[in-house]
């Protein structure tokens, strides 16, 4: 089962939250599926269980609402983005499998470059030594996924300290180059693209380009 690469770079959240949306809804039985890889500029995002009780103090970032599962969390420069627009039902994937495929795949990753990381019951993501390295959110609808995953590269961690992350007061964030691994977020895609796509068990095929570009060739522009 083949699927299409995306590196899109810094990119705006309304820009790509759109265009994903627009990708899901526009989507027949026989459309490839997606990964996105990018960066955004620096943006609250509350999903659907999301309270602002725990938008502590945003100050200049904005706060977006969407359409993902869990709470609030930080997107900013320096964090790897990879939304996953994938049929679940064609590879007979359940909600629950599909975010430990995610959460191992990132755990694989980090078990390469030395470092030990694991799940939490209950709260969906990926930690070392019980700091979270890696936020997940997804949103399934009519058997097809999209949002994903936020893997802490060399993000500035300071706007955590403007909200309860993932709605926990006491949680910690930590990053990859503060548990010594100096790479950058185009090394961390690289390093995570094959794991995820061995646990997809797919073919991918690398893309480039803006988000505008993109569905313009794929015929997908709204």
């Amino acid at each position: 089962m083949d699927l299409i690469v995306r590196q899109f770079g810094l990119c705006d959240y309304q820009t790509i939250y759109d265009a994903m949306r627009r990708f899901s809804n526009l989507r027949q039985a026989g459309t490839k599926d997606e990964l996105w890889c990018l960066e955004h500029t620096p943006v609250y995002t509350l999903g659907l269980g999301g309270q602002l009780r725990h938008v502590i103090s945003p100050g200049n970032i904005p706060v977006i609402k969407v359409d993902r599962g869990g709470q609030v969390t930080y997107h900013g420069p320096g964090q790897l983005i990879v939304y996953c627009l994938l049929d679940l039902h064609r590879r007979s994937l359940g909600t629950k499998s599909y975010v430990r495929l995610l959460e191992q795949s990132v755990i694989g990753m980090l078990a390469e470059q030395g470092l030990e990381a694991a799940r939490k019951d209950g709260a969906p993501g990926v930690y070392i030594d019980g700091r979270k390295i890696a936020a997940l959110g997804i949103r399934v609808r009519r058997g097809c996924s999209y949002h994903g995953l936020a893997l802490n590269v060399d993000v500035d961690l300071s706007p955590f300290h403007g909200i309860n992350p993932c709605g926990y007061p006491d949680l910690e964030i930590t990053r990859l180059q503060d548990e010594g691994l100096e790479i950058n977020v185009v090394q961390a895609s690289e390093l995570l693209l094959p794991h995820l796509c061995r646990h997809l068990d797919i073919t991918e095929e690398t893309l480039s380009g803006g988000v505008e570009k993109t569905f313009m060739s794929s015929g997908m522009a709204a």
